[in-house]
């Protein structure tokens, strides 16, 4: 995938396009790729491809899912009519009969495709701020077994630093750790199955990115509910010691740590404790992205691969040091070691300056302090 510039326009993977007044974030083009990916693998497994995209701002999304996914029906909604003339320039690169262009609130769009039993194989919904007020109507407009693509860029109702924020947003507490970027990947995971199910339908991640601004999960909508002890709960993290503990409603009033501290941790959530990722999904991107020599989009799914059955944490490196009382420890070197140990170990997709292990978290200290040079 390449990302350039000529002449006024922007070309990014197979579309070029005028950006004008519209929105439009390079930096972002990471979680496009793997929306691409994601879209043409469903084409190949089902043999067709109808996207809704909700909020499409350039038209960027539009143009690649067309040119790139191959997909049969595209609908471009995009709110602000004043982009009319961008779009339908931007849009003309794909067939008149492949694409619709219209300039309407999302979630009329969404309520509108479920009265018209108009359903999406995939609903691509980039928003600022939370993704709360769409997920329950964007789900409307999704065919069943089809995928929904959520945004945050709200970091601060995710990482603790104002939990009032994240209860309006997710009815869930947010506090602040060291895992703050993976939190908000669950939280965004587990109101849309919470969502589902109160439908009586599920949801399971079919990948989940944080490109270091912007939090983006798909998720596929099944046809039971997918909340269950394991996979919807708490994340407890003690302050003073470093360890991670997940636990279920019923056990909320007795979190206690290992340490024994006489400070309580701090608990967020509900949040979904599940996998990120779904890994026959993943494993088919990846082989899809080498196919199209998209090296780094493949290493990061990689990446992703390696976490799937990891514990819903991972341990910063800054951290490690700073408890450990030592320089920061080279991450790859403590990989290793911890898988020497017998533990699995891997690098987090969302904070590649961390560890994600089933280690505890003394144990990772030690075993960092042990190997450091």
């Amino acid at each position: 995938m390449t990302v350039g510039s000529r002449s006024g326009f922007v070309q990014e993977g197979k579309a070029t396009f005028a950006v004008g007044d519209a929105f439009y974030r390079s930096q972002s083009a990471i979680a496009r790729d793997l929306a691409i990916l994601a879209a043409a693998v469903y084409r190949q497994r089902h043999g067709h491809l109808r996207v809704l995209d909700a909020m499409t701002g350039c038209g960027v999304r539009p143009l690649r899912y067309g040119l790139e996914a191959g997909a049969d029906w595209v609908w471009a909604n995009e709110g602000n009519p004043d982009l009319a003339d961008l779009l339908t320039q931007n849009l003309a690169a794909l067939p008149a009969d492949t694409c619709r262009l219209t300039h309407q609130d999302a979630n009329q769009v969404f309520f509108a495709c479920y009265q018209q039993r108009d359903f999406y194989d995939l609903v691509d919904i980039d928003n600022f701020g939370g993704p709360t007020p769409y997920v329950s109507t964007g789900l409307w407009a999704t065919r069943l077994g089809g995928m929904i693509y959520l945004t945050s860029t709200d970091g601060r109702a995710t990482s603790g630093h104002d939990p009032e924020r994240s209860l309006r947003t997710y009815g869930a507490c947010a506090r602040s750790h060291p895992a703050v970027h993976e939190q908000g990947l669950r939280l965004m995971i587990g109101h849309a199955a919470q969502t589902a199910a109160a439908r009586g339908l599920g949801i399971e991640p079919v990948f989940s990115l944080f490109t270091g601004q912007v939090h983006r999960v798909m998720v596929r909508l099944v046809s039971k509910p997918t909340l269950t002890d394991q996979t919807y709960g708490f994340l407890a993290y003690c302050h003073r010691c470093g360890h991670f503990q997940t636990l279920d409603w019923r056990h909320l009033g007795r979190v206690i740590c290992p340490c024994r501290t006489e400070d309580t941790p701090v608990v967020s959530g509900p949040m979904w404790l599940g996998s990120l990722h779904d890994g026959d999904r993943l494993a088919e991107m990846q082989a899809l992205a080498e196919d199209w020599h998209w090296r780094s989009q493949a290493r990061l799914l990689a990446i992703m691969a390696q976490e799937i059955d990891l514990p819903p944490y991972y341990y910063s490196l800054g951290d490690i040091g700073r408890r450990g009382q030592m320089d920061i420890p080279n991450r790859d070197r403590l990989i290793e070691a911890l898988q020497g140990q017998g533990y699995r170990a891997a690098i987090p997709s969302m904070d590649w300056q961390g560890v994600k292990t089933d280690a505890a978290f003394g144990d990772c200290v030690a075993i960092a302090r042990a190997v450091q040079p």
